[in-house]
């Protein structure tokens, strides 16, 4: 085996490549990620700040609202009209028990039009066993809300509770007996869809998304719906601070900043996703062309140092590829270099020299030989079927059919063309098709009312494949000499084509007599071998030139047909990207 010579590390590519790129690019990669750091830093300083702010002026904005919705929930409590009606109920007649609900309702709804933040209004009276609210006026009492919003205030200290998906403030008046029920209760929904509009302006960018949370009543409203749990998750429990906190989650981070008021007991929070933090910010542009500056005074030092120890001699080594691939192989490359490419130059050079003897000694010999099969192939003319194409033309020119005589006449003049022409060894595979058909309908001609032909259509794929000329037809031929002119009637011929990842097939096949399989060994070992016939040795020929074009697991493959006769299947194997020696 050829050992990779020894080359100093003074001469090694490698290493002064690294070394180069090192020399260069390290000083830019340090300024840039500190111009990188430095902006991402004041960045985040400034949206925090500016978030910050934002929050503390919301979140006072709405401590300023509950506290004045608070003070509405106080004047209807001690509402003189309420408590008296909740205690005089049974002793006042109809006309005054209306006019004093409807004054409640009128009452209910000045206080509710005094805030954009309420939504509703409710009084639950036990006395009268009536519920009043803004938006359904006298409704029956509702019991269930009346024990909910009692035994909350008894048990919860917090100012906002939750009860179906929304946030009340509550309030009672108790009647001063022990243990007794109180006179009346008193609940101010919040409006949720203005909370989360007023939310919404919170927002500094298209990004980010913010949270009103009540950890006390375990209340969450987001400003996006489609917002993970888990960063309300991480947002909860996080403390408030004016300072920004990082998060990550799922491999994505965020900026949070979050701020509480103890007043209400709620706290507003709003993250941002850090890549919007890393847009490039316009106060860097003087340092952002200083970098420009530096990356391509790099790159021209990078590309002139590669140029002068890659390029060049990469460049004579492509002219050397060139030279050969136009057929001269006796331009080696002359060089005194001692690095990797001294190497290459010394290994092309060898490579010339044996890639010449071997074709002297093997490849001429094996393209001559191809070239003499074929000629003889040529010249090996069916006399039997020229006798049979004179003999019907004889026939069509007795019957006075011209239009048949000229089509004939163009037919045979079109196949001996192809056969007898020397201008090329291969051709397209549509050309052979075209050929192979045109032998068939000339037999048509003699055999309509006894041979039928199936013959498929080429498949668009395969049609500019470049095979070996006459490897189809001759196959055809021999299926009709040797089986179909034998039958007296409903003879078959097919054939068809398959392309399949890495080869091609042509399948011929006819019914003729049954073949035994000691018959069908034998003509395998002669195909394979020698041969005693004119029509083994054809299809020997046939099998040699596609195994010396397109290699071993290409040729001719013999089988029993399913229509009861001979199967020659024409494999080729091909790449990806289908070539032959001859195109």
């Amino acid at each position: 085996m050829f050992k990779f010579p020894a080359v100093s590390l003074r001469n090694s590519i490698f290493v002064r490549l690294v070394f180069t790129y090192l020399f260069v690019v390290i000083p830019i990669i340090v300024l840039g990620l500190y111009l990188y750091q430095w902006s991402y830093k004041n960045a985040s300083e400034d949206i925090s700040r500016a978030t910050s702010k934002q929050l503390n002026y919301y979140l006072g904005t709405l401590d300023r609202e509950v506290e004045w919705i608070e003070l509405q929930l106080f004047d209807l409590v001690e509402d003189s009209g309420l408590n008296t009606l909740s205690v005089t109920w049974d002793f006042i007649d109809n006309a005054d028990r209306r006019s004093e609900l409807s004054r409640l309702i009128q009452r209910m709804t000045s206080v509710q039009n005094s805030s954009p933040y309420i939504k509703d209004i409710y009084i639950h009276i036990p006395s009268i066993t009536k519920t009043l609210s803004t938006a359904g006026a006298i409704q029956d009492f509702d019991i269930v809300q009346y024990h909910f919003f009692r035994s909350g205030a008894k048990e919860s200290d917090h100012r906002l509770i939750k009860w179906n998906n929304s946030l009340y403030l509550n309030g009672s008046k108790e009647s001063g007996r022990k243990g007794a029920e109180p006179l009346f209760t008193v609940q101010i929904e919040l409006d949720i869809e203005k909370l989360l509009k007023s939310l919404e302006q919170v927002n500094l960018y298209p990004e980010s998304g913010s949270l009103l949370l009540s950890e006390s009543a375990g209340f969450v409203l987001s400003t996006d719906k489609d917002a993970d749990l888990a960063i309300q998750d991480f947002i909860k429990n996080s403390p408030s601070s004016n300072d920004a906190v990082v998060m990550k989650l799922k491999n994505k981070k965020f900026q949070m900043n979050k701020v509480y008021s103890e007043a209400t007991g709620l706290s507003v929070a709003m993250y941002l996703p850090e890549e919007t933090v890393k847009r490039p910010l316009s106060t860097f542009s003087k340092w952002a062309w200083i970098f420009i500056m530096t990356s391509l005074l790099a790159i021209v030092v990078f590309s002139y140092s590669s140029y002068r120890i890659i390029h060049q001699p990469l460049l004579k080594l492509i002219q050397g590829f060139k030279r050969m691939e136009g057929g001269s192989l006796d331009s080696p490359i002359e060089h005194e270099r001692k690095d990797e490419f001294g190497y290459l130059y010394t290994r092309f050079n060898h490579m010339l020299s044996k890639l010449q003897t071997l074709i002297d000694q093997d490849f001429k010999q094996k393209m001559m030989m191809q070239k003499a099969e074929l000629k003889q192939l040529q010249s090996q003319i069916n006399p039997h079927f020229l006798y049979n194409s004179f003999f019907i033309l004889n026939t069509l020119s007795r019957m006075g059919d011209a239009d048949r005589i000229e089509k004939f006449t163009n037919m045979l003049g079109e196949y001996f063309r192809f056969i007898t022409r020397n201008g090329e060894d291969f051709v397209a595979l549509s050309e052979e098709i075209k050929h192979s058909r045109t032998y068939t309908e000339i037999q048509n001609l003699r055999f309509s009312r006894r041979i039928t032909v199936f013959f498929d259509e080429l498949p668009k794929e395969m049609e500019s494949i470049r095979v070996p000329r006459l490897i189809v037809q001759p196959i055809i031929e021999n299926a009709y000499e040797h089986s179909l002119e034998k039958m007296e009637e409903d003879g078959i011929l097919h054939v068809a084509f398959e392309k399949s990842p890495g080869e091609i097939l042509i399948r011929i096949e006819d019914n003729g007599n049954a073949i035994t399989d000691s018959e069908l060994e034998s003509l395998r070992e002669h195909l394979h071998h020698t041969a005693d016939s004119y029509e083994i040795t054809g299809m020997m020929n046939i099998h040699r030139r596609l195994v010396l074009t397109f290699g071993e697991g290409s040729g001719l493959f013999l089988a029993k047909s399913k229509l009861n006769g001979l199967e020659v299947l024409i494999r080729i194997k091909t790449e990806e990207e289908i070539t032959c020696i001859g195109s």
